[in-house]
């Protein structure tokens, strides 16, 4: 199958979905609800550096005290009660009924040069899919470029795989191991990276396509996509946020991309905000999802428990 990219904006949501989850790739132009965002986040970087430009803050600040940054940076944003109200206002305009859409809180991503920080907070992903992380197979993943040149250092895909099934490592990841220590723990790697994180096989991603659109821009995607970071080799930082999404209809009936290569274990979809009320989903709905996670772990991630400096 083509890679298929389209710019259609004006599709209704369950549309879109379904293309989605045929694989389509959606660019969709700047619009105010998605620069709303990308301001705020902007803002809060920018405040982060405490009047260093956060674009070149790397050539002077040693790594250990830029990881320190992004360790207070990053879940600020990601739990920010403004963040939330923001994605909401964006599902809106994007013509999502909040009423049966869910979101994960959105990740912040400030990238500088790889040769100085491309571990823990700064990790670059290899080729990977977000189902190996024990997402359920509806997710949608949204992408917002904020700063930076996203062409030379964003994101790229690898359609070679849509639909095929890639060597991988995802039988080693459990959703709630990784909540009890990788997600805690990700400030202390800053030369290296031994989390369990899923990956293809070495060689394995065949094509890479880069999809770029201009700050405020946003990409809509299958959690089903073979992606990964293009590793940041200018002198300056990107930076950018993202999302997943996903309708409760969708995840009860189990729509989505078909399966074809996951071995991960637990789920993630307790992550997931209704967006309107913000309330978690139903336990009914998450019981039909868990998939035998370990007894050990810890079913949702705490952010009180990171090690902020």
């Amino acid at each position: 199958m083509p890679f298929v990219v389209s710019t259609e904006a004006n599709l209704s949501d369950h549309v879109r979905r379904q293309r989605v989850y045929d694989g389509t790739v959606f660019c969709l132009s700047p619009r105010a609800s998605i620069r709303a965002m990308a301001d705020f986040a902007l803002d809060m970087v920018s405040r982060a550096f405490d009047g260093r430009d956060p674009m070149t803050a790397h050539r002077d600040l040693a790594v250990e005290e830029y990881v320190g940054i992004l360790a207070a940076l990053k879940p600020a944003f990601t739990h920010h009660l403004r963040s939330k109200e923001l994605l909401r206002e964006i599902l809106l305009d994007l013509g999502a009924d909040i009423t049966k859409t869910y979101f994960d809180v959105p990740k912040l991503r400030v990238v500088p040069t790889a040769s100085y920080l491309s571990s823990g907070l700064g990790y670059n992903y290899s080729a990977h899919r977000d189902t190996w992380y024990a997402a359920p197979d509806c997710q949608n993943n949204w992408w917002v470029p904020v700063a930076g040149n996203a062409a030379v250092k964003g994101m790229q895909f690898h359609p070679d795989f849509w639909g095929r099934p890639v060597e991988n490592s995802s039988s080693d990841f459990d959703a709630y191991e990784w909540n009890r220590t990788s997600r805690r723990d990700a400030a202390r790697y800053v030369t290296h990276d031994p989390r369990p994180h899923p990956k293809a096989g070495t060689g394995m991603e065949g094509s890479a396509v880069r999809v770029v659109g201009e700050s405020g821009s946003i990409l809509s995607f299958s959690g089903a996509q073979l992606h990964s970071t293009v590793p940041n080799e200018t002198d300056s930082a990107r930076i950018s946020f993202d999302f997943r999404t996903l309708h409760i209809d969708d995840l009860m009936a189990r729509v989505g991309p078909e399966n074809v290569d996951s071995r991960s274990t637990g789920t993630s979809v307790r992550d997931y905000l209704r967006a309107d009320t913000f309330d978690p989903l139903p336990e009914d709905v998450i019981a039909m999802n868990d998939a035998d996670g370990s007894a050990n772990g810890v079913l949702v991630f705490d952010p009180a428990v990171l090690e902020v400096n």
